[in-house]
């Protein structure tokens, strides 16, 4: 999902247009450094799905299983991988993990996550030589432009809404708490999206489709990052920094749908686009 939040509208819309353009060019080559992190998502090998029963998996050391006290690897001779800096051999035992967590181990030739997601826990191995990062060419996105910043507006639920919502994975679901909504208007036609908490504090997070989804975006979801709404519950919305998320280039994501109220019927021309990796 986005980590970076968009500056206020004011201090967008009043730039120059080069300044604006500078900007957000900046914003979208730091997003793009993370992407393409040697150990980021593009360098996932593989996911794989821990059960009671022991198992080995492709190109991760040791024998896995889990149950109501998380993860444990059993580790053969000549085996070993490295957790907390900690060189580990025989067995380990990760202890239960939380939904959405996970915690990254060295193994030869790169690193390991041991996540849970969907209450589930998995493992991810994670290569910086993996074909899919060596030859990713960046990402596309339509041109910046002031159209996309709006003004915005977030009306908070009485109560935080437990939101169930789909996944990049057939069957798997997730559970996101919702404080809210947030209010905007496209060419005078007003809309909204259901929000979940940002990374941090205070910050929104949405996920949505549109009338572009399929077509020249991503089809499954893009996620925007929304600053904390200030006293009067004010917000942009810059949709220009409207990113894919992880499964839009590999098929070892998890990643959350939008939820239903969160696909606009609006053509938002805006963001990133379909990876290269995806077009046929």
């Amino acid at each position: 999902m986005s980590t970076d939040l968009a500056p206020s509208v004011a201090s967008l819309v009043g730039e120059s247009p080069l300044a604006f353009t500078e900007d957000w060019q900046a914003w979208h080559r730091r997003h793009e450094e993370v992407r393409a992190d040697p150990h980021g998502f593009l360098a996932v090998t593989g996911l794989h799905w821990l059960t009671p029963r022991p198992q080995r998996f492709p190109d991760v050391p040791g024998e896995w299983h889990t149950g109501a006290d998380g993860p444990v690897v059993t580790l053969a001779d000549g085996e070993d991988l490295f957790v907390d800096g900690q060189q580990v051999r025989r067995r380990h035992e990760f202890g239960p993990i939380a939904e959405r967590a996970g915690v990254t181990v060295r193994i030869d030739g790169g690193v390991l996550e041991v996540a849970r997601r969907g209450g589930h826990d998995i493992l991810r191995p994670r290569r910086p030589d993996h074909p899919l990062r060596v030859a990713y060419q960046g990402t596309p996105a339509y041109p910046a432009t002031t159209r996309w910043v709006l003004s915005g507006r977030f009306v908070p639920f009485d109560e935080p809404r437990a939101t169930t919502v789909g996944a990049a994975v057939e069957g798997l679901q997730h559970v996101y708490d919702a404080p809210g909504r947030v209010e905007f208007t496209v060419d005078g036609v007003p809309l909204s999206l259901t929000a979940f908490n940002g990374l941090t504090p205070g910050s929104l997070m949405v996920l949505f489709t549109d009338a572009t989804s399929g077509v020249t975006t991503y089809p499954a979801n893009r996620s925007l990052a929304v600053g904390a709404p200030d006293e009067q519950g004010r917000v942009t919305v810059d949709f220009n920094r409207a990113t894919n998320l992880p499964c839009a280039y590999t098929d070892f994501a998890t990643c959350p749908l939008p939820p239903a109220e969160n696909r606009l019927p609006v053509a938002v021309e805006a963001g990133e686009m379909i990876p290269y990796e995806r077009r046929p």
